[in-house]
Protein backbone atom coordinates (compact mmCIF):
# COMPACT_ATOMS: atom_id res chain seq x y z
CA UNK A 1 0.00 0.00 0.00
CA UNK A 2 0.83 3.62 -0.80
CA UNK A 3 1.85 6.06 1.42
CA UNK A 4 -0.16 9.56 0.80
CA UNK A 5 0.76 13.44 1.94
CA UNK A 6 -1.74 15.52 1.76
CA UNK A 7 -1.48 19.38 1.01
CA UNK A 8 -2.83 21.76 3.10
CA UNK A 9 -5.64 22.86 0.55
CA UNK A 10 -6.42 19.43 -0.31
CA UNK A 11 -6.98 18.46 3.69
CA UNK A 12 -9.29 22.13 4.14
CA UNK A 13 -11.00 21.05 0.56
CA UNK A 14 -11.86 17.55 2.06
CA UNK A 15 -13.43 18.72 4.71
CA UNK A 16 -15.80 20.08 3.21
CA UNK A 17 -16.51 17.30 0.92
CA UNK A 18 -16.79 14.18 2.79
CA UNK A 19 -16.80 12.90 6.02
CA UNK A 20 -14.30 11.49 7.94
CA UNK A 21 -14.95 8.40 6.99
CA UNK A 22 -15.47 8.82 3.31
CA UNK A 23 -12.02 10.44 4.01
CA UNK A 24 -10.43 7.23 4.97
CA UNK A 25 -12.22 5.44 2.13
CA UNK A 26 -10.99 8.11 0.06
CA UNK A 27 -7.12 7.84 1.30
CA UNK A 28 -7.25 3.74 1.09
CA UNK A 29 -8.66 3.96 -2.41
CA UNK A 30 -5.56 5.99 -3.51
CA UNK A 31 -3.02 4.23 -1.04
CA UNK A 32 -4.25 0.97 -2.58
CA UNK A 33 -4.90 2.33 -6.54
CA UNK A 34 -2.54 5.13 -7.05
CA UNK A 35 -2.43 4.49 -11.22
CA UNK A 36 -6.49 4.84 -10.68
CA UNK A 37 -7.22 7.93 -12.06
CA UNK A 38 -6.33 9.46 -15.94
CA UNK A 39 -3.54 11.37 -16.00
CA UNK A 40 -4.37 15.09 -16.88
CA UNK A 41 -2.69 16.37 -20.40
CA UNK A 42 -0.04 18.79 -19.73
CA UNK A 43 0.45 18.48 -15.79
CA UNK A 44 3.48 16.36 -15.96
CA UNK A 45 1.96 13.46 -14.93
CA UNK A 46 -0.80 14.89 -12.46
CA UNK A 47 -3.76 12.22 -12.15
CA UNK A 48 -7.84 13.29 -12.02
CA UNK A 49 -10.06 10.88 -10.67
CA UNK A 50 -13.58 10.84 -9.17
CA UNK A 51 -14.93 9.90 -5.93
CA UNK A 52 -18.44 9.50 -4.31
CA UNK A 53 -19.08 12.35 -2.44
CA UNK A 54 -22.08 11.92 0.70
CA UNK A 55 -24.08 9.77 -1.14
CA UNK A 56 -24.36 11.59 -4.60
CA UNK A 57 -22.53 8.78 -6.66
CA UNK A 58 -19.48 9.32 -8.82
CA UNK A 59 -21.18 12.14 -11.38
CA UNK A 60 -22.32 14.09 -8.99
CA UNK A 61 -18.73 13.10 -6.40
CA UNK A 62 -15.56 14.97 -5.97
CA UNK A 63 -12.94 14.92 -8.30
CA UNK A 64 -9.55 14.49 -6.46
CA UNK A 65 -6.06 15.39 -7.92
CA UNK A 66 -3.12 14.08 -7.33
CA UNK A 67 0.00 13.30 -7.92
CA UNK A 68 1.92 9.51 -8.08
CA UNK A 69 5.53 8.94 -9.79
CA UNK A 70 6.32 5.63 -8.24
CA UNK A 71 6.20 3.67 -4.98
CA UNK A 72 10.34 5.74 -3.74
CA UNK A 73 7.62 8.40 -2.94
CA UNK A 74 4.54 9.59 -1.58
CA UNK A 75 1.67 9.96 -3.74
CA UNK A 76 0.69 13.41 -3.21
CA UNK A 77 -2.94 14.54 -2.32
CA UNK A 78 -3.46 18.15 -4.46
CA UNK A 79 -6.75 19.29 -4.91
CA UNK A 80 -10.42 18.24 -4.28
CA UNK A 81 -13.64 19.74 -5.39
CA UNK A 82 -17.23 18.84 -6.20
CA UNK A 83 -17.56 18.38 -9.75
CA UNK A 84 -20.91 20.31 -9.42
CA UNK A 85 -18.74 23.69 -8.90
CA UNK A 86 -16.22 23.63 -11.07
CA UNK A 87 -15.77 21.35 -14.28
CA UNK A 88 -12.20 20.47 -15.21
CA UNK A 89 -9.07 22.38 -14.13
CA UNK A 90 -8.36 26.30 -14.95
CA UNK A 91 -5.24 26.89 -16.80
CA UNK A 92 -3.63 28.35 -13.61
CA UNK A 93 -4.34 25.32 -11.73
CA UNK A 94 -2.64 22.69 -14.16
CA UNK A 95 0.25 25.03 -13.84
CA UNK A 96 0.17 25.42 -10.46
CA UNK A 97 0.09 21.59 -10.74
CA UNK A 98 2.37 20.75 -13.37
CA UNK A 99 5.31 22.83 -11.76
CA UNK A 100 4.93 21.16 -8.50
CA UNK A 101 5.13 17.88 -9.85
CA UNK A 102 8.17 18.96 -11.22
CA UNK A 103 9.49 20.41 -8.13
CA UNK A 104 8.15 16.24 -6.72
CA UNK A 105 10.66 14.97 -9.30
CA UNK A 106 13.41 17.20 -9.00
CA UNK A 107 13.61 16.49 -5.15
CA UNK A 108 13.51 12.54 -5.30
CA UNK A 109 16.52 12.72 -8.51
CA UNK A 110 18.36 14.81 -5.71
CA UNK A 111 18.28 12.17 -3.21
CA UNK A 112 19.27 9.70 -5.68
Amino acid sequence: MQSVAETPIFTRQTEKLFTDDEKRELIDFLAENPLAGDEIPGTGGVRKVRFAASGRGKRGGARIIYYYLDDTMPLYALLAYAKNDQGDMTPDEKRAVSALAAALKATRKEKR
